[in-house]
């Protein structure tokens, strides 16, 4: 898959919403922004990881709010906001099996971004309305986008976040989501 096939599926699923789309956009250019930065820095110059599919997967991480109820950020679905992971490798898998081609990894990248990762225990202590199962990013490339995500909100002035916010964010949901945003940040080499 190209750039333009990426956006082109946005499209199909966003035409109605031109509103929501122009803040999808917004957002998964910046994370894919921030990924592609991250990758370019020498220290992660021996990374071998596909490039190509980080670009595109950055731009559909997120195609699955259009499905979610948050109407703070245009959302006006029936789904939780939590599961708009979920929704979009729905979205992307049906996309697939219409056109005859392999969505799961672009899939798996949506189902495993949230937070820096959700293990089975986090949804059920959180009690959260997600399938109890773990969605941690295991490919170099989710955890590449999971971890440019986390830089990036969709509400607000949508600037990217400082490292120390970023990290009081993942520290309000618990010792084991700083720890796994912190693994992120040392496997590509990021610091303050």
């Amino acid at each position: 898959m190209d750039r333009g096939e990426a956006l082109s599926i946005i499209d199909s699923y966003y035409n109605a919403h031109p509103e929501l789309k122009t803040l999808l956009l917004k957002h998964s250019e910046s994370v894919c922004r921030k990924a592609l930065e991250i990758l370019a820095r020498p220290e992660n110059s021996g990374l071998e990881l596909d490039r190509h599919l980080v670009e595109t997967g950055a731009l559909l991480h997120d195609i699955g709010i259009v499905k979610c109820n948050a109407p703070g950020i245009l959302c006006y679905g029936s789904a939780p906001y939590i599961a708009h992971g979920v929704e979009g490798a729905k979205l992307l898998l049906a996309y697939g099996e219409a056109h005859n081609t392999d969505m799961e990894p672009y899939a798996r990248i949506c189902r495993r971004h949230t937070g820096s990762g959700l293990t089975a225990a986090d949804i059920i202590a959180q009690k959260l309305p997600l399938p109890c199962e773990d969605y941690l990013p295991e490919t170099l490339e989710e955890k590449l986008i999971c971890l440019a995500d986390k830089f990036f909100s969709k509400s607000g002035s949508m600037q990217e976040k400082p490292f120390d916010r970023v990290r009081a964010s993942m520290a309000k949901f618990g010792p084991e989501s700083l720890a796994r945003f912190d693994n992120l940040c040392k496997e590509f080499k990021l610091s303050h």
